[in-house]
């Protein structure tokens, strides 16, 4: 049994965001950050494999970079990392990169008794199609907004978190799980776990290594073979200090009624 987990490395959005002139956020410049939904969906991927000794594999796609990521789920308890990296995968939208995940995930095998995890969705998108169309193209089940989750052999229970209460469904192995956060609480990197994570392999994909696979078509992945095309991009401009004014007498109403009058507000 494994449990292979898709993880994404995000734009640290406390500090500067910058943005490329085609639309696409410029990571090389900005501090990163492991997504946080994707935390939980690894959680749950190393809570399964306290219970049952399974192998838990991590993937990411994205710049070399993002092995240092892969690193520290590592050091968190993660067996594997698979970094997906070529210059011919850079600007995918969520389908373009659901294509390329999935044809990963193919390529390292799904078996009988796997189980993937996703964060429910990323930061930097706030789509979660990712997770959902990765399990298309796997043609294996799905159940989204996993609360809790219970695994007994093949049989997969989750209660799924709607707007207006939870919902149990029950699934066969192979099957994939979107995460939300209250599934779980993750845990921290431990000092064994640090001293060894540079022992455990990581696994590097390129075009060429997915190439053969029915989804790595070249109009259907990266930026040119992206269906969603970003129009505007930017950073919002940061607000102006406030004005106080203080007093409760006619010159101050006065004076606040002006300024409001001055920004059309009244």
């Amino acid at each position: 049994m494994k449990a292979i987990v898709c993880v994404k490395q995000v734009p640290d959005t406390s500090g500067k965001v910058a943005v490329n002139p085609d639309g696409t956020l410029n990571r090389a410049s900005m501090a990163t950050i492991i997504n946080p939904d994707d935390k939980n969906a690894v959680e749950a991927a190393l809570k399964l494999k306290d219970a049952t000794g399974c192998k838990v594999v991590v993937i990411t796609m994205g710049p070399p970079p993002a092995q240092g990521m892969l690193r520290e789920l590592m050091a968190m308890g993660a067996d594997e990392g698979i970094l997906v990296s070529a210059r011919e995968f850079g600007g995918s939208d969520t389908f373009a990169t659901s294509q390329i995940l999935a044809a990963a995930i193919k390529k390292y095998g799904v078996d009988a008794d796997d189980v993937v995890f996703c964060g429910r969705q990323a930061i930097d998108g706030d789509t979660a199609q990712v997770g959902s169309q990765i399990a298309e193209k796997l043609n294996i089940p799905q159940i989204s907004y996993a609360a809790d989750v219970k695994i007994e052999g093949t049989t997969v229970t989750v209660k799924r978190a709607l707007e207006d209460g939870y919902m149990t469904i029950e699934t066969q192995t192979p099957c994939l799980l979107t995460c939300i956060k209250e599934l779980n609480e993750p845990r921290y990197m431990s000092i064994k776990g640090i001293m060894g994570c540079y022992d455990k392999p990581i696994a590097v994909y390129d075009y060429n290594t997915l190439k053969n696979d029915p989804l790595i078509d070249p109009t259907t992945i990266g930026l040119k073979g992206s269906p969603t095309n970003i129009f505007k991009s930017f950073t919002p401009p940061q607000k102006g200090q406030g004005k106080m004014l203080e007093g409760a007498d006619k010159a101050t109403c006065d004076e606040l009624v002006a300024e409001l009058q001055k920004k059309h507000i009244i």
